[in-house]
């Protein structure tokens, strides 16, 4: 008979306490989680802000790949069809944490920032031999920058300055059911958004008799979606197989709400504040659809690739549908295991490596005497190594159920426009897997 592994379960039930906590928290604390400081980036004032990467340890260094990928080792939001990958008596805990340099060029200045937060929480168990469950915590977007800077108009000498922050989470719910002989699955994740982004303007004047003015728009997201995927794996011989992924999300009109509010003569004598709710604003996510493949050589291999496709152009942002464009993204990566049940250390170590490409989902608008003129994009750039160190040092193949995962990632942003900013990216990521049994059996005497 089978017997639960109390510790396991408690510690289960924990985790799934602190994933869905969050999102239930007044908005003061919800901040404090998000912490607002994953990103300096200026492109964040248009649209959503900078969209996460919602690929976990192995998938993070092999260029973010995950719809084709089917391990029973970690956790894959990417496709919730993955989640029966798992063993039938394993239980797995996810946590990560990134870090990044940045750097910013414009031609004329140069500026360089430093950010970090906690990323991501999952875990992942089974429900019967053909059925799994997943339940996280992940960033959908952020937004966070600071720029301006002097400016004269008319004669009139002023200071103008842009400061944005928040960003967009999820806490999702995920179910993966095999159809059949372990070769189809089919899985659903249902995610909650929630989060609030702000943007600001202030313009001050040094002299004269114009007061200085602060504009903030403030958006709240709160609102379901759902993401659905399938995996059909092909078996190819005894330890080699191909996994084909595909995934969709559908198109979403989000609930959401949006104020506006106008500081005049902020701090002076004499000042006034005007502020609005704006009714009729509509803010959508576009339909996606991803398709994936992986080859696997058990213990041994694995080499992927992935391919994402969002419709923006389609998603309307504060009433308008002009604001965006289709954005896709290609990711490629590998991971290489010298020997799986090698005495010695680094033989057991996952070596792993990856490149991607995408578009901005957003058009930067180029104005002349305050006329748009043409509308501008950037393209991504990314290349990403990692490894994957198993927790014990032991000759055992139970030693490498659970891994402490580092990922390094460079990332290029590279403007339509010569105008517009340059960006670069250094990042880290350190995550934490732990694949513990959280059933076993009892042996008979």
């Amino acid at each position: 008979m089978l017997k639960i592994n109390r510790i396991g379960f408690l510690s289960g039930i924990l985790v799934a306490a602190c994933l869905l906590f969050p999102a239930f928290l007044p908005d003061m604390f919800q901040s404090s989680l998000r912490a607002q400081n994953n990103t300096n980036s200026p492109y964040t004032r248009f649209g959503f802000g900078e969209l996460s990467d919602r690929s976990f340890a192995g998938g993070r260094a092999m260029g973010g790949i995950g719809i084709g990928l089917r391990s029973p080792k970690q956790v894959n939001p990417l496709n919730p069809a993955s989640y029966t990958a798992m063993d039938s008596l394993t239980f797995i805990f996810d946590f990560g944490a990134h870090a990044q340099l940045s750097w910013f060029d414009d031609g004329n200045n140069k500026q360089r920032n430093t950010n970090g937060n906690v990323e991501y929480m999952a875990m992942q168990f089974p429900i019967s031999r053909r059925m799994a469950v997943s339940i996280g915590l992940l960033p959908y977007s952020h937004v966070g920058y600071r720029f301006g800077g002097e400016k004269t108009e008319d004669g009139l000498a002023y200071a103008e300055n842009f400061i944005g922050s928040g960003g967009v989470s999820e806490v999702y719910g995920g179910l993966s059911a095999d159809l059949w002989r372990k070769r189809l699955a089919v899985g659903v994740n249902a995610g909650y958004l929630f989060g609030n982004m702000d943007h600001q303007r202030n313009v001050s004047f040094g002299t004269g008799n114009a007061k200085n003015l602060v504009n903030t728009q403030h958006i709240e997201v709160r609102d379901l979606k759902l993401d659905f995927g399938a995996q059909y794996t092909h078996p190819l011989s005894k330890t080699d197989r191909l996994t084909f992924g595909a995934v969709y999300s559908p198109a979403k009109e989000l609930n959401t709400s949006s104020y506006d509010q106008l500081q005049v003569g902020a701090n002076t004598t004499g000042g006034y504040t005007e502020a609005d709710t704006l009714v009729g604003q509509r803010f959508d996510l576009p339909a996606s659809y991803g398709f994936g493949l992986s080859f696997m050589r058990d213990n041994k291999l694995t080499v992927g690739a992935d391919f994402l496709y969002e419709e923006w152009s389609k998603a309307q942002f504060f009433g308008k549908s002009d604001s965006f464009q289709d954005r896709m993204r290609l990711a490629a990566g590998a991971e290489y295991t010298p020997d799986y049940a090698s005495r010695g250390y680094f033989k057991r170590v996952r070596y792993r490596a990856g490149l991607h490409y995408g578009n901005s989902y957003t058009n930067i608008n180029m104005t002349d005497n305050n006329e748009v003129r043409s509308r501008y994009g950037y393209a991504e750039y990314g290349a990403s190594l990692g490894f994957g160190f198993p927790l014990r040092t032991g000759y055992s193949t139970d030693d490498n159920r659970s891994f402490i995962n580092i990922a390094f990632e460079y990332v290029k942003v590279k403007p339509e426009m010569r105008a517009m900013i340059d960006e670069q990216y250094l990042r880290f990521t350190l995550n934490f897997t732990f694949n513990e049994m959280w059933f076993y059996k009892l042996k008979m005497k």
